[in-house]
């Protein structure tokens, strides 16, 4: 039998696969949200959360003698595909700045991020194909609540401390009462006053073409 020392997102999706089961399915099994498993598929290096590992151990023991063989199968087969790809992906996010006549909206995730990163701007990981402002405003629904609308886009960089492609949108709220949807990555989503918002974020950490934004509405 195989011994998963860590999960990761590739040994979760190659456990819902050997399950035969929809992400929507395997999410109602580990008693998660849908868009986590979804997030394990577009990160499958990351490395899951204590509480998660556990509950992945359980269903993993649970499982038959057959589906195991499929998992073992399925994650030596993803390794295969890895070392023969030579080329690195790069990994882009859509960052939504949702702003009110008075308010920006933020989360704060759960767990310290290790590039230090704790409140944020809702943001998406943008799949090859996709749009990166389509996926500004859908991640933004689904992780607050808060129906939005792209304006204008901001720019881009390399962000300074996670070193991922950042995309930037400045958005206008259009309707819904913010909340936490996302409970198993965000501790909180919440407005905070555009002049309040370094007290969640240092001013060297936000996107400057954001700061401006903000300063150019006050």
């Amino acid at each position: 039998m195989e011994i998963v020392d860590q999960w990761t997102g590739l040994h979760a999706c190659a456990l819902q696969s050997a399950l035969r089961l929809t992400q929507g399915e395997f999410a109602g099994q580990l008693g998660v949200a849908r868009r986590t498993v979804a997030s394990w598929h577009e990160r499958p290096d990351i490395v899951l959360r204590t509480e998660l590992q556990r509950v992945l151990d359980t269903a993993y023991e649970r499982a038959g003698e057959p589906t195991k063989l499929r998992f073992v199968r399925q994650i030596r087969a993803s390794e295969a595909a890895d070392a023969r790809s030579g080329e690195a992906v790069e990994l882009t996010v859509a960052i939504a700045v949702v702003a009110t006549e008075s308010d920006v909206l933020i989360v704060c995730r759960r767990d310290e991020d290790p590039s230090g990163i704790t409140w944020q701007f809702p943001a998406g990981i943008v799949k090859p194909g996709a749009s990166a402002s389509t996926i500004a405003v859908r991640e933004t629904l689904a992780e607050t609540g808060i129906h939005c609308v792209v304006r204008e886009r901001l720019g881009s960089r390399i962000h300074p401390l996670s070193g991922v492609n950042c995309e930037y949108f400045w958005c206008e709220y259009l309707t819904g009462s913010v909340e936490n949807r996302d409970v198993s990555e965000n501790m909180d989503a919440l407005w905070v006053k555009w002049r309040d918002l370094t007290r969640f974020i240092p001013s060297d950490r936000i996107y400057p073409p954001v700061l401006r934004a903000l300063r150019e509405e006050l």
